[in-house]
């Protein structure tokens, strides 16, 4: 299934996506699209649902964030191998850890807003996994099974924010509007395999990063597994795994978001993300 929110921000109601790509409404199935709504025995079903029995939502809404009432944006740096040496550091030995405050969270067309003083805004486009029952310190072999679904992450970063000064990265990683999330939650069984998924980010037309999820250094289970040891995860919790090469402090020289950007990016199955990039405003 592909599970979505649209409406206003604030106001989002949960839906499906039919077949022919229309927006049916769910909000008298589920009341949103949150952790409760994420169990296996919510997701079953509602995957014994008709489809062109739900009513058809009219024209075209905006897409809100696919899941609603995130407990944790938790994040995975540096999980790529060729993004980590056009970094310059090393290839970790062990999943680098951060968080993402869940303020930073919107739908995935929504304008992405330089915060003040922002002079070095970054894109990277990830993989977020969606968790759908609690994890505590679960195995590899059984870390899937704990997953409801998949979805695109647009981890957006401010590197000067991240990386100067003293503090942790989630300074870079937290501004309003830098978590774009979605457009779909699309649902384990539907994906398949996380590990063979091409990804792309395009900022104004030109193509800046192409990747798939198969050269991850640690894959979707051992991430869930480890984080697993040192964080309970809940449902509705969203982990977003990493990004591949092509982000602007990669470039030389390097390149960073201004007002009037536009990026768009996506993984194969989970849908695209369209953001402009704007000053900050009050």
């Amino acid at each position: 299934m592909k599970l979505l929110r649209y409406g206003r921000p604030g106001k989002e109601k949960p839906g499906m996506l039919d077949p022919d790509g229309r927006i049916r409404d769910l909000s008298g199935k589920i009341p949103d699209l949150d952790g409760q709504a994420l169990s296996p025995r919510s997701l079953a079903k509602l995957a014994r649902l008709n489809p062109s029995r739900l009513p058809l939502v009219p024209g075209r809404p905006r897409i809100g964030p696919c899941v609603a009432s995130v407990p944790k944006f938790v994040a995975i740096g540096l999980n790529f191998a060729d993004h980590a040496k056009e970094s310059g550091v090393k290839p970790p030995s062990e999943p680098v850890v951060f968080m993402k405050s869940t303020s930073c969270i919107i739908g995935p067309n929504d304008n992405v807003m330089l915060p003040k003083g922002s002079q070095k805004a970054d894109w990277e486009v990830e993989l977020g996994v969606v968790i759908g029952t609690r994890a505590r310190y679960v195995s590899k072999s059984a870390a899937l099974d704990h997953v409801a679904g998949y979805c695109v992450v647009n981890d957006v970063s401010e590197r000067d924010f991240q990386l100067h000064g003293t503090g942790q990265w989630v300074k870079g990683k937290s501004s309003d509007t830098f978590g774009p999330v979605g457009p779909w939650l699309v649902t384990a069984d539907e994906v398949g395999n996380p590990q063979r998924l091409d990804m792309f980010l395009n900022l104004n037309g030109e193509r800046m990063q192409t990747g798939n999820t198969k050269t991850m250094i640690f894959d979707i289970k051992t991430i869930i597994s480890y984080l697993s040891r040192f964080m309970t995860l809940e449902p509705g919790d969203i982990v977003t795994t990493g990004t591949p090469p092509g982000v602007g402090m990669g470039m030389k020289p390097a390149v960073y978001l201004k007002p009037g950007d536009h990026m768009r990016l996506g993984i194969a199955g989970l849908g695209e993300q369209r953001q402009n990039v704007v000053a900050f405003a009050k």
